[in-house]
């Protein structure tokens, strides 16, 4: 027998950052959309816990027990008082080290499908809470749909999204670590008055209404100077898509993936044929938004 779960990548419409706390991490007001990349992780029983991963980039992916998805089936089995004896394979589609919650991804799809696979019955409470205690990202990855992060991305609240949004994402050449960018985020804003976190009005408006120009508008990430400074040349790629006639090109959460708005189907696939032609990325993929959250096939 073995379960398997399909988890939806993210991107970050906004993520505004306040000063770094006593603890190191930062207070957030993260505005998170799931959109249709997906992993899909699924666990059969073993003698003993180990994961393997294929797909693009799975050379990358940690297959010791620092992956989260290793670290879910780690924490469930000590609630539950259950040996962690279980093979996780990661079906990798969502780009790693890429700004849209992969790893998150896999940690949430693994939580849920050893859930299944062990029938603990752990509740969607309980679930949530060890995916805080994995990371500030795996929350989200469980729910899907749209919410607004608040504490560390944690603490979430569901936003309601009256449409679908069609993104283009355009996978950089290398990665960048998200300790990394928020390091440079503190060299670059020490000495700055930096206000607490605030998630935009007008952003969940345009949410709710479906409106994609009323979120180009509105989309922000305080994260973007900081990814810019360590990786210039996302520059390039922001100025290619906003030249094919995307609405808007942010770098998604702490990058290095770039995320671009367009306005329909149609224009979605403009933009990916133009950011393909401009050499300025290694892949691009397109996919709509909102996206459930961890499922079970």
């Amino acid at each position: 027998m073995s379960v398997t779960v399909r988890v939806p990548a993210k991107v970050n419409v906004q993520l505004a950052v306040g000063a770094a706390r006593p603890d190191g991490f930062h207070d957030l007001a993260n505005v998170f959309l799931a959109v249709g990349l997906h992993d899909e992780v699924t666990a059969t029983p073993a003698e003993e816990l180990r994961v393997t991963c294929a797909g693009p980039d799975a050379a990358q992916v940690p297959l010791d027990r620092t992956n989260l998805a290793a670290r879910a089936a780690l924490a469930l089995a000590e609630r539950h008082g259950l040996a962690p004896d279980v093979h996780l394979h990661i079906a990798k589609d969502i780009p790693v080290a890429g700004g849209m919650a992969g790893g998150s991804a896999d940690g949430a799809g693994a939580l849920l499908a050893c859930d299944a696979l062990w029938g603990t019955g752990a509740t969607r409470g309980e679930l949530l809470d060890i995916c805080a205690e994995l990371g500030s990202d795996v929350p989200f990855s469980l729910i899907g749909g749209a919410a607004l992060g608040t504490g560390r991305g944690e603490k979430l609240t569901p936003l309601e999204v009256g449409g679908t949004f069609h993104w283009v994402f355009a996978v950089a050449s290398r990665g960048l670590s998200t300790p990394a960018v928020f390091r440079e985020f503190d060299r670059l804003t020490e000495g700055t008055d930096i206000p607490a976190p605030v998630a935009s009005p007008d952003l969940i408006e345009a949410l709710a209404k479906g409106d994609p120009k009323a979120l180009a508008a509105t989309v922000s990430n305080d994260l973007q100077p900081a990814a810019l400074s360590l990786f210039p040349k996302l520059a390039r790629t922001l100025e290619a898509g906003r030249g094919a006639g995307a609405l808007t090109a942010l770098v998604s959460g702490s990058g290095p993936t770039t995320a671009f708005l367009a306005a329909d189907a149609e224009s979605a696939q403009e933009v990916a044929r133009s950011l393909r032609a401009s050499g300025t990325c290694r892949n691009v993929r397109t996919a709509t938004g909102p996206a459930p959250g961890a499922t079970v096939l």
